[in-house]
């Protein structure tokens, strides 16, 4: 049998970090032990009743069996509209502001290849989601890294970055709520974002992915809402997180005209837009009831509440987070990242994914997804509490 050997293009491309992880915890599973995954950002709950039932009624209507206009139905746009509107008071043009996608993971990988030529310089978050790079590395770009340091509350500092960066970098890449570390973004932030990117002509794209999985009664902020940042910027947010509709594929971009219109273009030569009745679908969900949302917040937040609680009672001192599904935790001392994510996976059959894998400021962290039953996020804790690395609270007798 002839081995075609692939291209120098597919070649780039960076090794997926947890290919490895997963391999590991299929051998388990196969061995037959039973093991608490909290090492994916996997939704674990079904897409809303009402939203299904849009996608079962629309998919029988026989127009929904045709190829869709090729960059989506004025539907879908309009909706996505009303949704920045009513949550963020945010004004769209549906016909030059909004790109249907297909997927997030889609559009965050398409983007460097709309903005970015071989040679180009892209600012990228460290730590951050690992398929930034696979678009720069399609693209032939190149990346400077910006640290998310606990000391700036994962926050890049721009203070620290070299002039002839910023002069050359032609786009940047944020995301908050953040992946991997759950820090949440202030509006003083993002105005602080467009004042850089305005004075050294970058485009940002904010990855707002986690955006309506704020706890503690806190509404996270769109990078849109601060004045300027449609002229040098774009958003895409996924319906993946805040309506579990991950195996839909289905998201979006809002924002800069040019920026929208290139994606587009791309798009226009690799698809022709979603499925008429997952678009209906997802209409649907950003126009009819938001209840399962707030529902959903208060889930993941009893989680968080549960799974902190218990990791201080053993001695693992972290803190809350404000947003996403996620917790950043600092590993013990005298353990790398992937040694600690090791011993849990080997030892207790906890799963959680070691911080290098999202870059070297990663490091002496793992990110837990919030992603199981309450009793499965105590049942780790306590799995990890038998492996006596902690200690434990002191109870005071009276």
């Amino acid at each position: 049998m002839r081995n075609f050997q692939p291209s120098e293009t597919l070649k780039g491309l960076p090794e997926q970090f947890f290919a490895k992880l997963v391999q590991k915890v299929q051998n388990l599973i196969n061995d037959g032990h039973d093991v608490i995954n909290l090492g994916q950002g996997n939704p674990d709950l079904p897409t809303p009743d009402h939203i299904v039932e849009s996608l079962q009624m629309t998919v029988n209507d026989p127009q929904n069996h045709k190829y869709p206009p090729f960059r989506g139905l004025p539907l879908l746009k309009e909706a996505i509209c009303e949704y920045y509107q009513r949550e963020y008071h945010v004004d769209l043009n549906p016909e030059t502001e909004v790109a249907i996608l297909f997927g997030a993971k889609t559009g965050l990988v398409e983007i460097s290849q709309c903005l970015l030529n071989p040679g180009d310089i892209a600012l990228l978050p460290d730590p951050g989601y690992p398929d930034y790079l696979s678009g720069i590395a399609l693209a032939q770009a190149k990346t400077v890294l910006m640290p998310l340091l606990t000391e700036n509350d994962f926050l890049p500092d721009y203070r620290l970055l070299e002039k002839k960066a910023l002069d050359e970098a032609k786009m940047m890449f944020l995301n908050y709520p953040n992946n991997p570390t759950s820090a949440t973004a202030t509006k003083d932030f993002f105005d602080e974002t467009v004042a850089v990117a305005e004075k050294h002509d970058i485009c940002v794209v904010h990855d707002f992915a986690y955006g309506a999985l704020g706890f503690d009664g806190e509404k996270q902020p769109s990078f849109l809402q601060s004045e300027g940042a449609k002229s040098i910027g774009i958003e895409m947010y996924t319906m993946s997180k805040t309506y579990n509709m991950a195996g839909w594929r289905v998201a979006f971009a809002v924002g800069n005209p040019s920026v929208i219109e290139h994606l587009n273009t791309i798009q226009d030569h690799l698809y022709v837009s979603l499925f008429g009745a997952i678009q209906h679908a997802a209409a649907e969900a950003l126009t009819g009831s938001q209840e399962s949302v707030k529902q959903l917040v208060r889930t993941y937040e009893q989680r968080r509440n549960t799974f902190i609680s218990r990791l201080h009672d053993i001695g693992w001192h972290v803190k809350a987070p404000k947003g996403t599904f996620f917790v950043w935790l600092p590993v013990p001392e005298g353990y790398t990242s992937e040694e600690f994510a090791n011993l849990l996976l080997e030892k207790a059959h906890v799963v959680a994914a070691p911080g290098n894998g999202f870059g070297s400021c990663g490091e002496g962290y793992l990110r837990i997804g919030l992603l199981d039953q309450e009793e499965r996020l105590a049942e780790a804790v306590k799995r990890i509490d038998a492996l006596g690395i902690f200690k434990k609270k002191q109870v005071s007798s009276s």
